[in-house]
């Protein structure tokens, strides 16, 4: 056997993904097929990031396009938004800039763990951070949601909790259901983080994923837990807020209220480690961007528009839908049960939307809410016929 044991683990936690991924990428030819399955523009790109990177496309200097760590014009702007966004006195340092959240991620796993040590992830979940995990020799550990709510279960995260525990991932605005968790949430968590790690003798870290903590509906507020738990790292991805995940820029910040030792030490890892992970950090360009970028934002009200449409349709056909809080997904329960067998007759009318299964949710969908509303209303009639039609069988 070729591969290692550990590439071995990622591949086979992966490979429904990276299938499914190849099917969808055979569609790209074809103009009339009507994906909803990964959030990917169907439009052209914001104005204002190609002309973001065109500003900075012309060279000032001889060393305009040397090799980058983290630019300090970016971590200043992404520490100030911090501050203002969460209230948390976020400095420049704190920040290291990373190839999207992915690199962000990578990083965090590279700074904590040892091989053998145990993550806590959630279910249903991103359905990368298990071959991550086990890619670096790690163990993913999975702790349900409510499976009626899908809220945060702050006792199934605690019942996951083992004296191998080093970190907890937690998602809000979560990827699949669109929920975001209350400041509440996050002070019960603590709680049990704070105990478990006494009891244990080693700290357990909080990693919290926050791609899509700009995409937010209705005016619902947005609460980080590093403002709860001191022990946070916050990893972030300004791929989504832009619609341009092509464009790999993010970052990992160190929450303020780290203690200052561990905070110092910290901080001095960051740039070695993204070296040691293969150079994580972004091009050169994007990060000159990013003082602009910061500022800049899909069309939220647009996007409510097609989240009330498609989730209103759905909802007075009888579909069982999470009414999304936050990110550009919607996240329901298959007509009879079976998440598959309803992508698959969606997929013989040219409609693809992700099953659940990529979420270890057989059950249960995802459609992506960066379709065109032109592609909604084409979708809509076929989606209701194949539903009506496995509501009958069953």
């Amino acid at each position: 056997m070729v591969l290692s044991a550990r590439a071995s683990r990622a591949k086979a936690a992966v490979d429904v993904v990276t299938t499914f991924f190849a099917r969808i990428e055979a569609l790209a030819g074809d103009p009339d097929a009507l994906d909803f399955t990964f959030g990917n523009p169907h439009e052209l790109a914001l104005p204002a990031l190609p002309a973001a990177m065109r500003e900075q496309l012309e060279p000032r200097s001889v060393d305009w396009f040397a090799y980058k760590t983290s630019e300090p014009a970016a971590q200043e702007a992404i520490a100030a938004g911090l501050r203002a966004e969460l209230g948390l006195d976020f400095e420049p340092d704190d920040i290291a800039m990373t190839q999207g959240a992915f690199g962000a991620i990578s990083l965090a796993f590279a700074l904590l763990t040892d091989a053998g040590d145990e993550v806590v992830i959630p279910l249903p979940g991103w359905f990368c951070y298990e071959p991550m995990l086990h890619s670096m020799n790690l163990v993913p550990v999975r702790a349900a949601l409510d499976a009626e709510t899908f809220d945060l279960d702050v006792d199934a995260i605690a019942r996951a909790i083992t004296p191998r525990t080093r970190i907890v991932i937690v998602n809000s605005p979560s990827n699949p259901t669109g929920r975001v968790y209350p400041k509440s949430a996050w002070d019960a968590l603590a709680v049990v983080l704070e105990d478990a790690s006494r009891a244990n003798g080693r700290r357990i870290w909080l990693l919290s994923d926050e791609p899509y903590r700009r995409i937010r509906f209705d005016g619902v507020e947005f609460a980080s837990p590093a403002a709860a738990y001191p022990w946070t790292m916050i990893d972030y991805s300004y791929g989504k807020v832009l619609l341009a995940p092509g464009q790999r820029l993010g970052y990992l910040a160190l929450s303020p209220r780290v203690p200052a030792a561990e905070r110092r030490e910290l901080r001095e890892a960051l740039m070695p480690l993204g070296l040691a992970i293969g150079w994580g950090f972004p091009d050169a360009v994007m990060q000159y961007s990013v003082p602009v970028l910061e500022t800049v934002s899909l069309d939220m009200a647009e996007l409510t528009r097609k989240r009330d449409r498609l989730y209103g349709a759905l909802a007075a056909a009888g579909f069982e839908i999470t009414r999304p809080e936050g990110t550009f997904y919607l996240w329901g329960r298959a007509p009879g049960g079976d998440a598959q067998a309803f992508c698959d007759a969606l997929s013989a009318r040219g409609v693809y939307v992700m099953s659940g299964t990529l979420f270890d949710q057989p059950h249960h969908f995802r459609m992506s809410l960066t379709a065109t509303m032109e592609m909604i209303e084409r979708a809509l009639p076929a989606i209701l016929d194949v539903a009506a039609g496995l509501r009958e069988d069953a």
